[in-house]
């Protein structure tokens, strides 16, 4: 019988695999934006984000503060991951959304999981107009390069099997064509660079297309699937020690610390409902990654959530940036 043994949620966002002192590389992208997303559903330009709450932030979004997040933000990644060497799984199930890159809107489904035997990462293409901080990113993310990682076929498969056995309509993937084209992303590259400690677990990836309307699932269909994943990794016959990880998240690209609070208690209270009926309006754009925590939440509620740290990193006067938090259970 498999168990579950570990589950973990981190952010991925650059300011974790860019030195702190060029966060303000980054902040001069969101100045420039021109649709930010709120809580509320509406999107907004820098400009009018800083008309509407007067731009109360320039007292943190300092290289000073940015130094200071950056080391207690990698303090917290160490920790999952020696907690996560400690739990010595056998596989880690990644829950984690695709930005365009294994999946285009030629095929994008709600809910996808990968059954190959081989994960291959898709190489970033940089161009002269990429920014210089784009470049320094992609290593963290294995996107420097194309990167094979093992995957875990056999448990995909009983996962995928399950979930149509429970009503599921569940996407499936077994191969990359193309990894120059499209491959694997961020938010799985990330989780195996930064916390696996360069061993070779095998992965099963889950694909939430939480970015693109019209399918993206709602929070309710995570958090209930995240559930019937707990149950048929129960029921297997394969004796494997199990760990699931939701990468990405919290709010983005204005931070708002009140949602991602609200996010955090729910999941050490269990609260399942709060987690449930997340708006559609809290979960646009970079906020809809907190998808991937729902879904994983629901994995995990025969676990305890042991620990969390939050860190709202703001990197401009208006408030954007990402609410990086961290979480484990147990």
């Amino acid at each position: 019988m498999a168990e579950m043994v570990f589950g973990l949620a981190t952010s991925h966002t650059p300011m974790l695999t860019l030195e702190g002192k060029r966060w303000n590389e980054r902040a001069a992208e969101d100045q420039k934006s021109k649709s930010l997303n709120l809580s509320d559903g509406r999107y907004v330009s820098y400009e009018q984000l800083a008309k509407e709450n007067g731009a109360p932030y320039g007292d943190v979004a300092t290289e000073e503060n940015f130094l200071k997040i950056e080391a207690a933000a990698q303090k917290a990644l160490d920790r999952i991951s020696d907690s996560l060497a400690k739990a010595a799984p056998d596989v880690v199930i990644i829950v984690g959304d695709d930005q365009s890159e294994l999946f285009s809107l030629s095929n994008m489904p709600s809910v996808s999981i990968f059954y190959g035997d081989e994960i291959l990462t898709h190489e970033r293409h940089l161009t002269e107009q990429t920014p210089s901080w784009v470049g320094a990113i992609t290593k963290g993310y294995a996107m420097d390069a194309v990167h094979s990682f093992p995957g875990h076929s056999k448990f995909a498969l009983e996962i995928i099997t399950g979930l149509i056995d429970e009503d599921v309509d569940i996407g499936a993937a077994a191969k990359v064509d193309d990894p120059h084209k499209a491959g694997f992303g961020h938010a799985y590259g990330f989780i195996i660079e930064r916390l696996f400690k360069s061993k070779p677990i095998p992965v099963v990836p889950i694909l939430l297309n939480t970015y693109y309307p019209p399918n993206a699932p709602t929070a309710r269909r995570s958090f209930d699937i995240g559930r019937k994943i707990a149950r048929i990794i129960e029921q297997s016959k394969s004796d494997l020690r199990v760990a699931v990880a939701a990468s990405g998240g919290l709010s983005h690209f204005v931070v708002d610390e009140n949602l991602d609070r609200k996010i955090l208690r729910a999941i050490e209270k269990k609260d399942a409902e709060t987690l449930r009926s997340l708006s559609r309006d809290e979960l646009n754009s970079g906020s809809s990654e907190i998808l991937n925590w729902v879904m994983v939440a629901g994995m995990s509620e025969k676990l305890n959530n042991d620990w969390s740290e939050y860190y709202p990193g703001r990197r401009t006067p208006a408030g954007t940036g990402t609410g990086m938090a961290f979480a484990t259970w147990s």
